[in-house]
């Protein structure tokens, strides 16, 4: 039986249902309990009913945001932290059902934004359970921003069964072609802004009758149809044509080319990969987001209560956690690769 807030009529590939084997022993209610439960966190039967909530190659992935998240990815800001397959939040509309999805503990609003992208790779995301993210779920109230860390991989909540993602290790994720800024109003959804990869910026897509959506974002004019991007990003895709590697985009779940202003140009690559940086500071993993000659800014990748104390890393969204620490301290900077199978 699908799990899901509505009826299924086709079963679309790229986003398989989130299936439980219900029975007179096993019912809505008792799948609905576990979810919740600590207990249940290594519970086998909960583990095989989220492991049937797969992300493909293409899957539409959504993330949750407060205006002023919208604001900062129109400036250029990547996917990261946590996240969830449109398909399993698609009954959530109005703002207040929501609102629990959301990371940065802002107030609520009247309306509510989100980030919709398509999966480049299933190896850019993980489950936040016990087996990868041990730690997360045992960092203090007083650390935490947004909704508790259950460790059994879906969301807090007494009505929903939502399985949630995060980004592989909080890893930021270059941003595929016609990723989607959008609103939701309690009765309608509004595609507001869709992505430019070879541009780097938002071509606006909402007419007038939506210009109030764009009033709410700090520091956005409604007014201008296309914002570049004034962020680089700490991550980026890399391909190779022959024995030449170039700076790629991704358009899944077939699409992977050169980034080239001209089509052209735009040839297909060979091989994808995605690069970042990385460093062990006081002992602890952590992703290199900005960096000069003394200072570099830094995001932890397994957060725990003590990779938190030892670093002395603040929480700005749920589940993330960065600090700025002395380039001289890093040890074992390196470039990370993360390779797909194309």
């Amino acid at each position: 039986m699908t799990l899901t807030g509505a009826d299924v009529v086709e079963v679309d590939p790229l986003e398989p249902p989130l299936m439980a084997p219900l029975s007179r022993k096993l019912g809505w209610a008792e799948v609905q309990r576990m979810s919740q439960s600590a207990t249940h966190r290594d519970d086998p039967v909960l583990r095989r009913i989220r492991a049937t909530a797969a992300v493909k190659r293409g899957t539409r992935m959504v993330k949750i945001l407060s205006a002023a998240q919208t604001a900062g990815h129109l400036g250029g800001w990547m996917p990261y932290g946590f996240c969830y397959r449109a398909c399993d939040i698609n009954h959530l509309r109005h703002p207040d059902e929501l609102a629990l999805l959301r990371t940065d503990g802002a107030a609520q609003a009247q309306v509510a934004y989100a980030l919709r992208w398509r999966a480049v790779d299933p190896a850019d995301y993980e489950v936040p359970d016990v087996r990868t993210q041990p730690g997360l779920a045992g960092i203090p109230a007083h650390a935490r921003i947004g909704a508790m860390v259950l460790g059994t991989g879906f969301i807090p909540s007494t009505d929903d069964l939502v399985p949630e993602y995060i980004t592989a290790g909080f890893a930021d994720l270059p941003l595929p072609a016609n990723a989607q800024l959008i609103a939701y109003t309690g009765s309608e959804e509004v595609v507001l802004y869709t992505y430019q990869p070879e541009q780097h910026g938002w071509l606006r897509l909402s007419g007038p009758r939506w210009r109030h959506l764009l009033e709410y974002l700090p520091g956005i004019s409604p007014d201008r149809e296309y914002l570049p991007c004034t962020d680089s990003g700490s991550a980026r895709l890399v391909g190779r044509i022959n024995q030449h590697e170039y700076d790629a985009v991704a358009d899944p779940p077939e699409e992977f080319r050169v980034r080239a202003l001209t089509r052209a140009a735009r040839y297909p690559v060979t091989t994808l990969s995605r690069r970042a940086e990385q460093a062990l500071w006081r002992g602890v993993g952590c992703w290199v987001l900005q960096r000069d000659d003394r200072w570099a800014r830094l995001r932890v990748v397994r957060p725990d209560g003590d990779a938190v104390g030892i670093t002395g890393a603040r929480a700005y969204e749920r589940g993330v956690y960065e600090a700025w620490a002395p380039v001289a301290e890093l040890v074992d900077h390196h470039l990370w690769d993360v390779p797909y199978e194309l």
